[in-house]
């Protein structure tokens, strides 16, 4: 057990993606979940793509055009947005603000596939 926060962890810039960072939370042995901290810079953006297994996010702060499919949103702080496995998705930072949020995945094997 342990309580860390969340500024602690190594950021990575995110591949394929403009002014993005990702920081894996989640303990590396965990057999259940991986929580990641994504943030986009303002005008930063992560492509079309779709991934193999289902997502969980909430959002931390900022806004942002999150596209789901065929549905548009402008996220912000406090929403909570489900990608169900197999849907397009991407994101823009396109409000002049930044974009961080929380990314909860399980641990079965994903594969990402741009558009």
């Amino acid at each position: 057990m342990y309580c860390k926060s969340s500024d602690d962890y190594t950021k990575k810039p995110v591949p394929k993606t403009q002014k993005a960072t990702i920081a894996v939370l989640s303990p590396s042995d965990d057999k259940d979940f991986i929580v990641r901290k994504i943030s986009i810079k303002s005008g930063g953006t992560m492509p079309n793509h779709t991934n193999k297994i289902q997502h969980q996010q909430y959002v931390l702060e900022g806004e942002a055009k999150v596209v789901v499919g065929d549905e548009i949103y402008h996220a912000k702080k406090g929403d909570f947005i489900y990608i169900p496995a197999g849907i397009n998705h991407y994101y823009e930072a396109c409000y002049s603000k930044g974009y961080e949020f929380l990314c909860m995945i399980n641990t079965r094997e994903d594969s990402i596939q741009m558009i």
